[in-house]
């Protein structure tokens, strides 16, 4: 912002008068617009108010630090006021949980010479999608200047454009792998982890845009119920404890099966094959999955499809040897007629059961409904030709609610006599029906056999701990929708969620730590209330000094600080490291 002259030419004379102008950003470049005119006032008054539009710049240096400020001074409280009030507590945070994953001390080391030129580009990204998910055009025009980015940094709002931001994102990729292995190290440091559990999972995120020109992108079975947007999908690994430990992009008609080799030679290139067990649910499940997963003696327990309770159906229909692993829950163990060295274990659960049985019935009513209508259709329209329409309805019908079918058999018969289609319908909904036997239970397949079945079903609903991570980054960190449109800058665009998933579930087990429960979303939402004002007090002499604080937070904001052992500071220097 600053103060421009302008002259106009009037009946042979010049006027000049003065406007308060201001620059901004659009898609063509930089341009200019009148916030206001001023009018001719004298060159004296112009050069007061260009000083009084500097000091408005969104980052100002004339702020006193506690060792600048006088021992002593005279204030004329009348003219104590506050100014640019910035949102502190969630960048505040995120700054913290960096140096506790020792990422400070990562970048220094691996970006050596350009340290100094892309680091602070690469903690603006981070910090920004873990505070509040945006753009980098949003972060450049608006965000950064109304947080304490400023201020943590030292980097004025003018230097920075979202072009630099983009080229930030070409440095940050190649780093990918070595920056996964200091964090898990970092994370099983901080927080006691054993990495004696995989679990890994698959989902999609898509794109706006034609993308033309990427190889990744491309339309499958869309996660996020838009098969009208090109995708990726994005294959997760977490421990036990929900933290992640990898991730690898695939192109967006992959299917999740054919995924699983190339994450586990990933993984054990990374971390090793030692003591591993890998858990995944039943649509990574495939001969070729399994067979590799037998080598070099890994351990898995997987989901497998409900075809194949047949297998068990013995066992289903015993009521002996059931263990209650959970409350509406049971479970027992079951020899696999297809490997010596591999266990079923059968599950049943109450909820479940409920579940089913409600979306059966809504199947078999609508069923029932278009049945009725088109005996009512046979019965006004005659004719051999009717015949083959009402045979494909009756199909369509039965395709549209596939999971009633199974308790109908339709016939269409054509009456030669009265010259008219009639159906013919025969029901079986009894209890002993295989569709009813089975609501409630589902299969899984493992080859640890020394484990009891509560262990081996605890240890796969850990997998809620990866959909619980796709739910943060599509809700809470914001991947979706992504608007870059080549395939590095998509890969480095989701390597920044990734970090910023981790710091989430690095405040999260710290919150778990203080006894604060496993929802970390409530205690960040009273950290991002903490904002920071300059207090401009006014000597007698009329100069001013200018503090920036942090306001003291309210008692129940304190004793959550003190239970994270986290303590604000009371005012800021020129720079925080």
């Amino acid at each position: 912002m600053f103060l421009r002259r302008i002259n106009r030419k009037k009946s042979g004379k010049n006027h000049y008068y003065w406007a308060l102008v201001e620059s901004y950003r659009t898609e063509k470049g930089v341009r200019q617009r009148i916030v206001g005119y001023i009018g001719d006032v004298s060159h004296r008054k112009a050069k007061a108010l260009k000083k009084s539009t500097e000091r408005c710049d969104s980052f100002q240096q004339d702020f006193f630090s506690p060792e600048e400020l006088p021992e002593i001074a005279q204030i004329q409280p009348r003219k104590t006021r506050t100014e640019r009030q910035r949102e502190f507590g969630g960048i505040w945070l995120g700054n913290k949980l960096f140096e506790k994953l020792g990422l400070h001390e990562y970048f220094t080391q691996t970006l050596g010479k350009d340290k100094s030129s892309w680091f602070d580009m690469i903690k603006i990204l981070i910090l920004c999608r873990f505070y509040q998910p945006s753009s980098e055009l949003h972060i450049v025009e608006h965000l950064y200047e109304h947080t304490a980015l400023e201020d943590f940094l030292g980097i004025p709002s003018s230097k920075l454009y979202d072009n630099r931001l983009y080229r930030a994102l070409d440095k940050l990729l190649p780093v990918k792998d070595s920056l996964q292995t200091h964090l898990k190290v970092r994370l099983g440091s901080l927080f006691g982890i054993k990495y004696d559990l995989f679990l890994y999972d698959v989902t999609s995120t898509y794109f706006e845009g034609e993308l033309k020109g990427s190889g990744l992108c491309r339309r499958g079975y869309s996660r996020d119920s838009r098969p009208d947007c090109k995708q990726v999908c994005i294959g997760l690994v977490v421990t036990r404890e929900g933290l992640p430990l990898g991730y690898e992009i695939f192109a967006g008609n992959t299917h999740d099966s054919t995924t699983v080799e190339h994450i586990i030679e990933n993984m054990e290139n990374l971390y090793g094959k030692a003591d591993r067990i890998w858990v995944m649910d039943r649509g990574m499940i495939s001969k070729k999955n399994l067979a590799t997963l037998r080598q070099s003696g890994r351990r898995y327990i997987i989901g497998t499809p409900k075809s194949n309770l047949k297998k068990v159906e013995q066992n289903l229909l015993e009521r002996s040897d059931w263990q209650v692993v959970h409350e509406g829950v049971e479970v027992k163990l079951c020899p696999s007629s297809d490997q010596d060295d591999e266990v079923f274990i059968l599950c049943r659960s109450k909820d479940r059961a409920q579940k089913e049985e409600a979306m059966h019935n809504r199947f078999v009513q609508r069923i029932e409904t278009g049945v009725q209508r088109l005996q009512r259709t046979c019965e006004q329209r005659k004719g051999k030709d009717i015949t083959k329409l009402i045979e494909r309805r009756v199909g369509r019908l039965l395709q549209q609610n596939s999971r009633g079918a199974g308790f109908f058999d339709i016939q269409t018969i054509f009456d030669t006599v009265n010259k008219k289609t009639v159906l013919t319908i025969k029901k079986n909904d009894s209890d002993e029906h295989w569709l009813r036997l089975t609501e409630g239970h589902y299969l899984l397949r493992s080859n640890i056999t020394d484990w009891d079945p509560r262990q081996l079903w605890d240890a796969y609903i850990h997998l809620t701990d990866a959909e619980e991570a796709f739910h943060i980054h599509k809700s809470d960190l914001g991947i979706r929708p992504i608007w870059h449109q080549k395939d590095d800058r998509i890969k480095a665009h989701i390597f920044v969620c990734f970090i910023a998933f981790v710091l989430w579930k690095t405040f999260g087990m710290m919150c778990k730590n203080a006894g604060l429960g496993d929802e970390p979303r409530r205690v960040f939402k009273e950290l991002k209330r903490i904002c920071m004002v300059d207090v401009v007090l006014t000597t007698v002499e009329g100069n001013e000094l200018k503090i920036r604080t942090v306001p003291r937070p309210e008692k129940p904001l304190q004793i959550l600080l003190h239970r994270l052992g986290l303590q604000l500071p009371e005012r800021l220097t020129k720079r925080v490291l």
